[in-house]
């Protein structure tokens, strides 16, 4: 944590400038911004259930496509059914 304490006659302007300064040198801010979208890895389990999720997805697809009946409305049924 930064801390900056305002010197005898100091303006407020100046005392800002030297905060801000201790602030770049720290590299706190880039640090900041390096973790800013930064994603959590995602477990072995959730993984795996998202893999089992879209294998049954495509057989689904692709029976519907041999029938020929695939279409958005139906891939979105498809979904809808498999995620409960």
């Amino acid at each position: 944590m930064i801390e900056v304490k305002k010197k005898d006659r100091e303006s407020s302007e100046s005392l800002i400038r030297r905060f801000s300064r201790r602030v770049q040198q720290s590299g706190v801010l880039m640090q900041a911004r390096r973790g800013r979208f930064r994603k959590d890895e995602k477990s072995k389990r959730e993984v795996r259930e998202g893999a089992m999720y879209k294998e049954k997805v495509r057989k689904v697809v692709n029976k519907l496509k041999k029938m020929g009946k695939f279409d958005d409305q139906s891939f979105k049924n498809v979904k809808k059914k498999l995620i409960r």
